[in-house]
């Protein structure tokens, strides 16, 4: 479908060189500094009240730009100098706290590499199509009247900070309205023009509903400002952008009030300006998903989620982050559209299967409806837009290092150091494979449920110290309950991990239940003996280990282990309650952690050394892939991916020479009908990246597809650069 020129507008190219500069030299914003005054200035006030004065003194306090060229209004920088002063609503002390006081233990999984510390927020959307339904007046109207109503304290608290904030984003665009009256005392023919449109459109919107395209843009990009900043944490996004405002343009087609073209301008500027907000930080990844399914099962596919994918593409840029949901039996053109992004889109393209993941979400006791509202929460953390809240992705757990502390008795092969908070007998002390599988599970459960528990700490910090007004009145059942997302309030309280190197403890696995427990290919003396030496003395050893089957080879054993230990690590997960009854779900993507959840590993019993970077997600080791891309796939789409409430990537890199039209769409329609949640990769040639591995200032802009976002490949570490050139790359 063409719904694009061909080539960047001249008031865009202009526009977008500015930007690179701005967002290159970021300057600060004040927030901060405003937020800890106004905490001292009302430390008089009860603690809600006092948290609710101060973000909206410092929402209404943010910096207003005026930028040549411009259509859209508005600019708040989040990677500029931090100003002087401690954040009043750092819940991080205050959950580290009550977690060393409570869950001592916890302290010695960190220490071992076993999972990381705290908890991360973030890597959630909210229901910013009600600004553009309602406005902010109209979201105003419904909390002052939900006050007067107020069932308790609590929620009259909720209520008044909601009110306050909605109050200070109206001041705060106000200002802006005021730059633009008097930036036009001073213009005269075309500029004049640009600024008139500009202050009728910022006159409208945010504060009453959107009547056109461009106030739709306006008032989405004016609230995603002011939230973001309110909750500044990556993964945190727009989200379903083409759905929620095709039907603004579709009005404005139909009624010959704009064009495709004057569309993708927009959609263009919308993105430079996204870009220059964040622009240092490739990792942010606000992520927008374009295409899927509605609620009733329908297609969601409009021409608004070609032209944003053409957009990103034409762009060059790495954010926002742009990713094609596939409904089932997608239009042939939009197929044709994700092939062509997979090889010609500098490895941005990421492509969700709508039934496969929607099936994950059963497993949750989500509605369909609900579940077809998906959309990624940064890298791909898979959650109903504007229903869940935001612990969605809180870090990583090392599932092959669990393995290694089963295999030696809980003696760390890196460091010698023993596992003091669990009684583990080694290899040699088990008399059958399932007497060490249930240790294995044993144990995972244990430190799992340390980490959940944690989880459980931080949440009640985040409800004490973090609220969330903006954010939680756009999100799903916030109002009804009288309750701020983190206290109750959302109508998902899940929380969201990623067990890492499930292959590699899959292989490992198997490989011990084949050496010692079936074929005797040696003993278990022999293999913890091997592994303790990292496999110095052992090379006849290691090379049978290796011959072993690998997941991803389609092996009925060690796929059908591969199976086993996502059924253990989902179980274990679903399991848990935590403190708002909600659920756990695993996460599973790598991200930049494939090198540094490897250093922690000693040598492993499938026959690897010590310290080697794990496996992408639930994709094959490289040892998995000798029977071809298409046996690998299979043996990943077999797995029970329905378990992965959270999201299961995969990453297949391909050689460009043998990456052909044809050859992309038989693997991408191969990888959803056999029942695959999420396919990305590279396409880069490894010449390529070994060039800009040397000379990287000739290379500034070559992306890489890293473990759920795109980067620029200079800017990784040199041990993520090596990680991402030896990948397997899959050819004839």
């Amino acid at each position: 479908m063409a719904t694009s020129p061909e080539v960047l507008c001249d008031r865009i190219a202009r526009f977008r060189d500015a930007s690179r500069m701005r967002g290159q030299d970021q300057l600060p914003c004040p927030y901060l500094q405003d937020l800890a005054e106004a905490h001292a200035r009302d430390a008089h006030f009860p603690w809600r009240a006092r948290q609710a004065r101060a973000r909206a003194y410092a929402l209404e306090r943010m910096p207003v730009y005026l930028f040549p060229d411009e259509h859209l209004v508005g600019m708040v920088y989040h990677c500029g100098p931090a100003p002087e002063g401690d954040d009043p609503t750092n819940y991080r002390a205050f959950g580290a706290e009550r977690a060393r006081q409570a869950l001592p233990e916890n302290r010695e999984l960190v220490d071992l590499g076993l999972c990381s510390d705290g908890a991360s927020p973030g890597h959630v959307t909210w229901r910013w199509d009600w600004m553009l339904e309602k406005g902010a007046l109209g979201l105003l109207d419904a909390y002052r009247k939900a006050l007067a109503d107020a069932q308790d304290e609590i929620a009259a608290d909720f209520y008044n900070g909601v009110i306050l904030s909605l109050e200070a984003l109206l001041r705060w665009n106000a200002r802006h309205v005021e730059a633009l009256r008097k930036a036009l005392d001073d213009a005269f023919g075309d500029e004049a023009n640009r600024l008139r449109e500009c202050l009728a459109v910022c006159e409208r919107v945010p504060a009453h509903p959107a009547r056109s395209f461009r106030e739709a843009v306006q008032g989405f990009y004016f609230q995603h400002l002011a939230v973001m900043r309110e909750s500044p944490y990556g993964g945190n996004g727009p989200g379903r952008l083409d759905d929620f405002l095709w039907p603004y343009l579709e009005r404005d087609l139909e009624a010959g009030i704009t064009t495709m073209d004057e569309a993708r301008e927009l959609i263009d500027e919308l993105f430079i300006r996204l870009h220059e907000r964040i622009l240092p930080s490739d990792g942010w990844v606000e992520a927008i998903v374009v295409g899927g399914t509605h609620p009733d099962g329908t297609p969601a596919v409009n021409p608004l989620s070609y032209l944003m994918v053409a957009s990103i593409m034409d762009l060059d840029q790495t954010h926002p982050a742009v990713y094609v949901r596939m409904p089932d039996d997608p239009p042939q053109d939009f197929v044709d559209l994700a092939v062509r992004y997979l090889i010609e889109g500098k490895n941005r393209a990421q492509i969700l299967n709508d039934p496969a993941i929607v099936a994950g979400f059963r497993e949750l006791d989500v509605p369909e409806e609900d579940a077809r509202m998906y959309t990624c929460g940064g890298c791909m953390e898979i959650t109903p837009q504007g229903m869940n809240s935001d612990l969605l992705f809180t870090g990583t757990h090392n599932v092959p290092k669990v393995v290694e502390l089963v295999l030696t008795g809980g003696r760390c092969l890196k460091t010698g150091k023993r596992l003091t908070g669990a009684a583990l007998r080694s290899l040699d002390q088990h008399e059958s494979f399932e007497d060490l599988y249930r240790a294995f599970e044993d144990e995972l459960k244990r430190e799992l449920t340390i980490y959940f528990k944690r989880l459980d700490l931080y949440s009640e910090a985040m409800a004490e110290h973090r609220p969330l007004y903006l954010m939680s009145c756009m999100t799903e059942d916030c109002m009804p309950r009288g309750r701020e997302l983190h206290d109750g309030g959302a109508r998902y309280h899940h929380y969201g991990a990623s067990p890492l190197g499930i292959p590699n403890a899959a292989d490992a696995l198997y490989a011990v239940k084949c050496a010692i427990f079936e074929d005797k290919i040696c003993t278990a003396g022999e293999l913890l003996a091997a592994l303790s030496a990292n496999f110095e003395g052992h090379e006849a050893l290691r090379q049978r280990l290796r011959r072993l089957p690998k997941f991803g080879q389609q092996h009925p054993g060690v796929d059908a282990m591969a199976g086993r230990v996502v059924e253990t690590v989902s179980g274990i997960y679903a399991g848990y309650r935590n403190r708002l009854d909600g659920r756990c779900k695993p996460v599973i993507l790598t991200f930049v952690w494939a090198p540094t959840a490897g250093a922690v590993l000693g040598a492993s019993a499938d026959g690897q050394w010590a310290g080697r970077p794990i496996a992408q997600g639930l994709t094959p080791q490289a040892a998995g892939m000798t029977e071809g891309i298409t046996a690998a796939i299979a043996s990943h789409a077999g797995l029970p991916l329905e378990k992965i409430m959270g999201g299961a990537s995969s990453m297949w890199d391909l050689d460009p020479a043998w990456a052909t039209p044809k050859i992309v769409e038989s693997l991408l329609r191969g990888f959803l009908t056999s029942g695959g949640q999420i396919f990305q990769g590279n396409t880069t040639d490894v010449a390529e990246l070994i060039c800009a591995q040397e000379d990287p200032d000739a290379y500034p802009n070559l992306l890489v597809r890293v473990g759920g976002f795109s980067a620029r490949f200079s800017l990784l570490s040199p041990e993520l650069q090596d990680e991402i050139i030896q990948r397997y790359r899959h050819k004839r």
